[in-house]
């Protein structure tokens, strides 16, 4: 393959929206449209894809605490479920739409740090949206910890940062031998270094920040984050928000975003552009193309003069 080499990183609520049931049928609607815009993508460059987990190991979380006789599973093996499920998903509906390449998922571990700061605040939404009272009573009962999402609530558990990714050879391998590869899925699922190797700790790892770090280490020229909104808003939520068509990561962080949401995006779009000095967009799903091309989404690029709101 010839072309730019793009990481893409899938939102969540991307593959399942706020406010959908949890359907296996509903999220393979969503993949399959998903799909469609992935493929289009991997004609004209080298792809590689990675997604959120957040509803997904909120949901494997529930199941797993509904069953008594057994000790409900930990958050990185549940991690490593949710890597399994949509990428099953994600691999068969893109190797029905590129039947002449080979398209790879691959369980990845993240490593972090056993004395992240974040293992003592929780951060990190998984799981579905609550109310106020229905957030108090499930933290209550399963001793949660609760967290405004927008007009909702929902569980937050330990979001620590990504250090160094175990697979990443094998990631390098199948990308220069042409193939479309799903990796680091959920942000990976996350591992601590010890004298005798490897162990899995409690925690969801911000797929976008580790989708930042995989782009950085495999050199790739772009991070597109693709969400389900058209554009970052300077001033979201309020009277005077306004599209922003694109910025510096100076400018974009001197503004303030949504702890848990859009932060680690801005963050993660941030990191890559300062690290490496190429571009990073965030912006639709739907207009995947346009974003990767610089003509739709919020363009974050190191070479701009000012910021641009629409």
């Amino acid at each position: 393959m010839t072309g730019t080499r793009v990481v893409v990183a899938l939102g969540g609520n991307a593959l399942l929206r706020r406010g959908e049931s949890a359907e296996a049928e509903t999220q393979r609607r969503n993949v399959l449209q998903a799909a469609s815009a992935l493929a289009a993508a991997a004609a004209e460059h080298e792809l590689v894809i990675t997604h959120g987990n957040g509803p997904q190991v909120g949901l494997l979380a529930l199941e797993a605490d509904a069953y008594k006789a057994v000790s409900p599973y930990p958050l990185d093996v549940l991690g490593a479920e949710s890597q399994g499920m949509i990428g099953y998903l994600l691999v068969q509906a893109l190797q029905n739409e590129l039947r002449d390449r080979e398209v790879v998922a691959l369980l990845t571990q993240v490593v972090v740090d056993s004395a992240d700061p974040a293992f003592a605040q929780p951060t990190k939404p998984i799981g579905p949206v609550y109310s106020a009272r229905e957030a108090r009573e499930l933290a209550r009962e399963h001793d949660w910890t609760v967290a405004r999402d927008g007009m909702y609530f929902r569980r937050v558990v330990p979001s620590p940062e990504p250090k160094a990714i175990v697979e990443l050879e094998s990631i390098k391998r199948l990308v220069d031998g042409g193939a479309v590869v799903v990796c680091s899925g959920g942000g990976g699922v996350p591992v601590v270094r010890e004298r005798a190797g490897l162990r899995g700790v409690e925690a969801v790892i911000d797929k976008d920040l580790t989708a930042a770090l995989l782009a950085q280490v495999l050199g790739a020229e772009r991070l597109v984050l693709a969400t389900d909104i058209s554009f970052v808003e300077a001033s979201w939520g309020t009277s005077s928000a306004a599209p922003i068509v694109s910025a510096t990561p100076t400018e974009l962080r001197r503004l303030q975003f949504a702890a848990g949401s859009m932060a680690p995006k801005i963050e993660a779009a941030c990191r890559f552009v300062e690290r490496t000095g190429c571009s990073a967009a965030i912006g639709s799903l739907a207009e995947l193309e346009g974003v990767i091309r610089g003509a739709a989404g919020t363009q974050i690029d190191p070479r701009l003069t000012s910021a641009a709101t629409a």
